[in-house]
């Protein structure tokens, strides 16, 4: 196939879901952990079109979702200072923290802008010697290359006023999180073809050995979930345990060695606390020793800074597909788009986005 049009062909979409439905014979459980499929999931009914005894649930596949309360109250602090110019993506400046967002810091005059790449950021602090310029450095192992490259030529080029407020979170720690848990119910995950993309599969291996799970890596179009759906029932339905790739047009077995060598050079694996969630081993990057001097955290002196997540918003159990957006109380009432309770429901990958957005009863 060379068009999307190709992978979302409603005819195609159906043969592969009755093939899917002759495939089950008993129940099963199944984690997507990556926010662009679950809104295809959500947009295109991809779960409506599957039998009643296949369950999708939805994992922590949003980076600006899983990035934690103090994360965004640190950006906030920073981004409010005299001098500052914090830069973002633009999907970052309404996550709400425990007062402000990084778009009301904007609104009082902070110069918050937004940028389409981290090396957009060190361009910026090249043009203005006497500002501090920070970058707010969220995502999965997907965007850390190219924040590791914006730090790794800043340094380069000797651009000391240029820093970065670090939140990268990495999946095989959360997934493994999730399979302890006492309230597992995951059985097989879709694995992000983005992430693999740049990791490749071999991390997965020991985790799906471990726990007994099918890990099929799955690119984002219909066709491409309902494909790794059906790969990941027929192992479940088999007893096999494996990792499997159907996004190999863009997934290779080792990824992008390059990229991850460059990963290696800049950051190192940290403890990460994910919002919702709590903190879980190993399963962050931050700056590498020899590249701490752009640590904004450091720089500006909040490092230490914590803060406890709202009772009321139940994205921690959305997160961990526990439980689905439209469970919670707050779903469309007190917590909307415009005024959101939590990351999940402003992100433009977040679950209860998507919810609200496909599925909110009028």
């Amino acid at each position: 196939m060379k068009f999307i049009d190709e992978y979302r062909d409603a005819a195609a979409a159906k043969s592969v879901a009755a093939v899917i439905s002759s495939a089950t014979t008993r129940p099963w459980t199944i984690m997507e952990i990556c926010g662009g499929q679950t809104h295809a999931i959500v947009k295109f009914g991809i779960d409506e079109l599957l039998p009643k005894s296949i369950t999708l649930v939805h994992g922590p596949g949003c980076p600006v979702c899983v990035t934690p309360l103090e994360l965004i109250d640190k950006a906030v602090e920073i981004a409010g200072r005299p001098g500052v110019v914090f830069c973002s993506f633009g999907d970052m400046l309404r996550v709400p923290g425990s007062r402000l967002d990084l778009l009301s810091v904007k609104a009082a005059g902070g110069d918050v802008r937004i940028v389409y790449s981290p090396l957009d950021a060190v361009k910026i602090a090249q043009e203005n010697p006497g500002r501090q310029v920070v970058f707010f450095a969220v995502g999965f192992e997907t965007t850390a290359p190219a924040n590791a490259m914006a730090v790794y030529q800043a340094a380069r080029q000797k651009v000391t006023n240029f820093s970065m407020l670090v939140s990268h979170v990495l999946v095989p720690p959360a997934m493994e999180a999730i399979l302890s848990s006492p309230h597992n119910r995951v059985q097989g995950f879709l694995a992000a073809g983005h992430v693999c993309a740049v990791m490749g599969c071999s991390e997965y291996g020991p985790i799906a050995q471990k726990y007994r799970v099918p890990i099929v890596v799955t690119g984002f179009e219909p066709l491409d979930i309902l494909q790794g759906i059906l790969m990941c029932v027929e192992q479940l339905e088999q007893g096999r345990v494996e990792v499997e790739n159907q996004y190999s047009r863009a997934v290779r077995p080792d990824g992008n060695p390059r990229a991850r060598e460059l990963m290696r050079e800049v950051f190192r694996v940290v403890p990460r606390k994910w919002r919702g969630v709590g903190e879980i081993p190993h399963s962050g990057l931050g700056l590498a020793e020899a590249y701490a001097q752009f640590d904004a955290e450091q720089r500006f002196g909040v490092a230490d800074h914590t803060v406890e997540e709202p009772a009321e918003c139940i994205s921690g159990l959305v997160l961990q597909g526990i439980k689905n957006p439209a469970q919670c109380p707050a779903f469309g009432k007190r917590c909307t788009p415009e005024h959101p309770l939590g990351a999940t429901m402003v992100s433009n990958e977040g679950a209860c986005a998507a919810y609200y957005r496909y599925r909110r009863q009028p």
